[in-house]
Order: C-alpha cells, then structure tokens, then sequence
C-alpha cells in the first residue's frame, strides 16, 4: 500500500502545470487556471497550451517537457485518448501527482485506457486523482485546482463521489464563515481513493472533521479499519446515497461503483463510530457541530439519555425542536420545581419557565444569558440549544460569553444555536458566532439533528 506521504505532491505541490489551459473563459481549462492562480498558489505555475504563447499573463508551454526544470502536480483537462502520452511527460517532468479532470474512461465503459493511464501513472511513482473529477482544493497551500473558487480557510475536509456536492459544500462553508481545508472530488477513483484520502486527512493538522459523499467503496474491510482508525483522532461523517434500489442502480452507474446493501454499511459505520448522514443537508450540518465539538467523543455506546435543555423566542420553534428530538431519540428534561422556581425569580413573569422555557418575544440576548446560567448552576444537560426567532441584537455576544462560562467552570455542555427569522441582523450574528466555533443552523430541526449527531444517534 503506497504511503499517505505520496499524496503531498497533490496536496502540497511544489509546482502545478495545467494541461490543456485555454485561452477561452468558458473552457475548464481556463477556469482552473484562474482559480489556482486567484486562489493565491505561491509556486510556479506553468500552462500548456501548443496554441498560446501566454495566458492570464503566464507564459505559456507547448508541453510538459518544454517546461523548465520538475513538475510537482499535473493538472489534466484534454480528450480522454491524449491522456496516456500527457501521463508519460509528467513521468519524464518526475511529477509526483497527477488530477485528471477529463472524462472518457471507465464511466463510459472505456476500461482499456483508463487501465494503460493508471499503469503509466504507477510506473513512474505519480498518484492520480480521477479520472472524471471535478479537482482538488487544499485551502491550506492556497491550491483551488478545481471549481467553484473557494479560499476560506477551515477544518472541514471533504471528500465526494460527486464534484457538485463536494462543491455545494465548500460554498456553503465559505458563506458561513467557517470554511473548508480540502474539497476533493474522486471521480472514478482509479488510483487514489477514499481510503486514501481518510488516512491522509485523519493525520492532517489543518483537518478537524472528514465528511464523505460515497456512492460505494471497493474494500469494505479496509474502509472500515481506516475509519475505526481515523476517528480515534478525528470525526468522520458519510452520506452514502442508495438507500432504494433505484437509487442504488443510480449509484452504481455514476461511476461504476460497487454499491452494495445500504443497510449493512450503515450498520458497519455505526459499528466503527462513523456518523452517518441521510441527506446533503446532514452531511454539511453533522461535520460542522462535531467540527466544533468541545470534546469529540464516541456516544454510541452511551447508556444514559442525552439531555437538551431548550431556550426559545418562539414558542413554535420550540415545539418543532421537541417533535424532533423525540423522533430522534434525544430527550428533553421537565424543570425540577427547584429550578423552575429560580427562573421565575429572575425572569418577567409571562415567560413560560419548563423545558422548552419560552423566553417570549419581546426577549433579550441578556434574557437567555441570565436563563442559562441559571439552569446550567444546577442543570445536568448535554447541551443547550439556543433559538433565536426574531432580529435579537447582541446574540453572538451573549452566546460567546455563555461558551466560555461554561468552559471556565470545567463543563462539557455544548451551546448550539438555531437563528431563524432574524433578517440582515440574524445573518450577522450566526456569521460572528460561527467565527467563534459556536455552530448555528438555520431551522429548529436541522439544529436538533446535530445535536443528535453529537449524541450517536446517526
């Protein structure tokens, strides 16, 4: 098995050429070159195109081989039948990574040549992501060898059979402020695959979480012992589409992988500790709570119930919190008189003081800063989570002040925020708050399904 470490020409390059940058905008291969060259890469980049003399102000290269001095990576946007002679300068260049962005193999059923470019890629040392992938981003060295540009620095790591969820992802990421550090679309998996990648990424310093869209996996028990491994240091989620057997046949002809039963994956992933995700949505809002987690731990073995003391500005959000905890199996404690008498003491008198404890809506940030306090004085819960339904200034502040009470007093609840109808205002706030590692989601249930995910549930 080749060395996590031979994946750092991919990841870390030196140097990337692009084969086939275009001079026209719409070309892919243009626009992976505006995006390595945007996305801030620091080395050399070299365009090869036998038709152009410079492109987006680089000096352009009829080949690989014209090239002065190595190549580290090889980006390869030409027709599927030129790939194997582009393979073979790349092992003259003594590149040590190569992304195949085109299609034409194995997908189409051309086996034949995708077999000759991964036997060329092998005989000369270079690992190869794809072919038919929609590319690489590693925020971390800068390196955007893919689209849509994203260049907010995270910890999220994704890796997708499918560019377009890969990317819905990192665009959602960027726009909450809590970014990406890699963005990896698989394609057809020739050579480099997602166990691979989970290696490589469970021992990746600028990794928090790994999060996998995957369609089917080639070697179920090597799969499973990488996780087992990858999450002793880190969380892993999958959506792993298929779940109907029309959906399993889609999967299987997308990139011609191997399916298999959806239900015994799950229960594998259950087994080794990897959380599991049933929609995109899921998959996004899982890895961002246990990105943020204060102590990522393994629940699923947990014997006692998972508490969630709920605070709320709008009584109907808080009713949809409790419909889905029940569902999910998450369970929301009744007030002991005690500290139903202590709120009461330090709460206006309309406020609805039970759990969910309606804070009304004409509250304050303050009124949920004080409201937890006091329960947390007393309160056993797992976490609290905090609804927002209105424009409520000052709720990043408040919540930020909350998170480092509670650390300061050695608890291990979490504070998770749900803001919903806040307008312009509640944008800015969720986006403060993100910034902080408190995660918010934008509708009660979305919020308790983390929390769920936090609990073992998935």
């Amino acid at each position: 098995m080749p060395s996590t470490n031979s994946l750092n020409s991919i990841f870390e390059p030196s140097s990337v050429a692009v084969v086939g940058a275009s001079t026209n905008p719409e070309k892919t291969g243009h626009i992976i070159l505006k995006n390595i060259v945007d996305g801030g890469f620091e080395g050399p980049v070299y365009p090869i195109n036998p038709g152009a003399s410079e492109i987006l102000g680089l000096k352009a290269y009829k080949s690989l081989l014209d090239v002065p001095g190595d190549v580290d990576l090889v980006v390869i946007v030409v027709p599927a039948k030129a790939v194997p002679d582009v393979m073979r300068q790349a092992g003259k260049k003594r590149a040590g990574g190569a992304i195949i962005i085109s299609g034409g193999f194995r997908e189409i059923g051309n086996d034949a040549l995708e077999r000759e470019v991964i036997d060329i890629a092998k005989s000369f040392g270079i690992r190869v992501i794809g072919p038919n992938c929609q590319g690489v981003n590693y925020t971390a060295s800068n390196l955007c060898a893919s689209w849509p540009l994203i260049t907010a620095k995270g910890r999220m790591s994704v890796i997708s059979q499918s560019g377009t969820v890969a990317a819905a992802l990192g665009e959602w990421a960027e726009a909450e402020g809590i970014g990406i550090s890699a963005c990896v679309s698989l394609g057809n998996k020739a050579d480099v695959s997602e166990v691979d990648l989970i290696e490589y990424f469970s021992k990746d310093p600028n990794t928090g979480v790994i999060s996998l869209y995957l369609e089917g996996t080639g070697d179920g028990r090597r799969f499973m012992e990488v996780c087992r491994n990858a999450v002793q240091r880190k969380p892993v989620v999958v959506l792993r589409p298929g779940r109907s057997s029309k959906g399993r046949k889609a999967a299987e002809s997308h990139t011609k992988s191997i399916a298999g039963s959806y239900v015994i994956f799950q229960g594998a992933c259950r087994q080794v500790g990897v959380t599991s995700a049933r929609t995109v949505e899921d998959l996004y809002d899982f890895s961002k709570i246990l990105m943020y987690a204060k102590t990522p731990r393994l629940v699923t073995d947990r014997k006692e119930p998972y508490k969630v003391a709920i605070l709320t500005s709008s009584g109907g959000s808080g009713i949809i919190a409790v419909d889905c905890a029940e569902e999910i199996g998450i369970e929301i404690p009744g007030l002991s008189e005690e500290a139903a008498g202590r709120l009461k003491e330090v709460l206006p008198p309309h406020c609805i003081t039970r759990n969910p404890l309606d804070l009304t809506g004409d509250t304050s940030a303050e009124r949920y800063e004080t409201a937890v306090r006091e329960l947390s004085s007393s309160n056993q819960a797992d976490a609290y989570l905090l609804i927002f339904g209105d424009p409520i200034p000052r709720a990043s502040e408040v919540v930020s002040r909350l998170k480092k009470d509670l650390e300061s007093r050695g608890s291990d609840a979490e504070i998770v925020v749900c803001y919903i109808g806040g307008g312009t205002l509640g944008q800015e706030e969720v986006l403060r708050m993100q910034q902080q590692g408190i995660p918010a989601f934008r509708t009660p249930e979305r919020a308790m399904r983390a929390i769920g995910a936090l609990a073992g549930k998935f």
